[in-house]
């Protein structure tokens, strides 16, 4: 057998450099994975656990061509006094109203009902987010 080429048996020399190099790539890839988990996880409660203040859109009801009432809740530390900012969009996506709306109620749940006056009619109602009055 000249000239064939010789192969080493299968596990009588250690790992193959391919094999260690495959062991590191999966040891820093499990590592880069755990840190991004981290992070993203740490973002969640930072942007949750962060506010005071949160809020809900229960519904809303279309009044007229120039008012829109929203049901929301609103749940906060007593106290705390909040600011939710709702607004309203016509058919075709455009703004047609804002309102802040302050709940200083001394209760840790809110429900309340707000009017949101607009300059057309009105399709829908949406909660654009609640904060903590102090919050920037």
């Amino acid at each position: 057998m000249a000239g064939a080429p010789q192969t080493l048996p299968e596990g009588r020399y250690g790992r193959s450099a391919d094999a260690r190099a495959d062991r590191r790539l999966k040891v820093i890839g499990a590592v880069l994975g755990a840190a991004l988990l981290g992070f993203v996880a740490w973002g969640a409660v930072d942007a949750t656990a962060g506010s005071k203040a949160s809020g809900e859109l229960i519904r809303f009801q279309v009044m007229s061509d120039t008012e829109v009432q929203a049901h929301i809740e609103v749940r906060k530390k007593t106290d705390v006094d909040a600011v939710c900012t709702l607004r309203s969009l016509a058919a075709d996506k455009s703004e047609v109203g804002v309102r802040d709306v302050r709940i200083d109620a001394r209760k840790t749940r809110v429900d309340t009902v707000v009017s949101i006056r607009t300059t057309a009619r009105g399709a829908n109602a949406e909660l654009v987010g609640c904060k903590a009055a102090d919050e920037r």
